[in-house]
């Protein structure tokens, strides 16, 4: 099986997953990970999906045609080999949660702190909530602690953050389940 990363950005309208899936159905693809969301107003879309007998972007010959007729803008990267395998990431996964004013720099200087420390965001979403009048930068992500890092150890780390953004910061351990 080869392995395909297809990116889709355009206005949100409804209707784009089921179009770009009925495509990659048609065309005998199968999805192994995606993540959808709308960014101010854009949806956006992201997708590794395999086909036993497709190499290049050739191979879809003009499939994502109709994409690019609606004003979609896509993108096709091909995988090395082993690039669709979710990598096994030992640790455990906390979700670390903010909350405050918008203002520049609370991604970067959050993203700093864990980076240094070694801790790997697996996840990050960020909305602007409340009103105009007095807009709220949310930002969530999912990150897993190296060994021996604990939540304390994070919420330690992210004080100096919190105190010069004066912003809220929440961590908190996700318990791991076996199914």
């Amino acid at each position: 099986m080869n392995h395909f990363a297809l990116t889709i950005v355009g206005r949100d309208r409804p209707g784009i997953v089921s179009q770009v899936t009925e495509i990659l159905f048609n065309q005998g693809c199968n999805l192994a990970d995606s993540s959808c969301s709308i960014l101010g107003g854009q949806f956006t879309m992201i997708l590794i999906l395999g086909h036993p007998e497709f190499t290049s972007r050739e191979s879809f010959g003009e499939a994502f045609k109709p994409l690019e007729d609606a004003d979609l803008t896509v993108a096709l990267r091909v995988l090395k080999p082993g690039g669709e395998i979710r990598p096994q990431i030992e640790g455990d996964i906390c979700m670390i949660s903010v909350y405050g004013a918008d203002k520049p720099g609370i991604v970067y200087h959050v993203a700093q702190v864990l980076g240094e420390k070694q801790v790997n965001i697996t996840d990050l979403n960020t909305k602007l909530v409340g009103t105009e009048e007095r807009p709220v930068y949310v930002m969530v992500i999912e990150a897993v602690l190296p060994e021996g890092v604990e939540e304390e150890d994070v919420n330690t780390w992210l004080a100096p953050t919190r105190d010069e953004l004066q912003v809220d910061i929440t961590v908190r351990t996700i318990p791991t389940v076996e199914l």
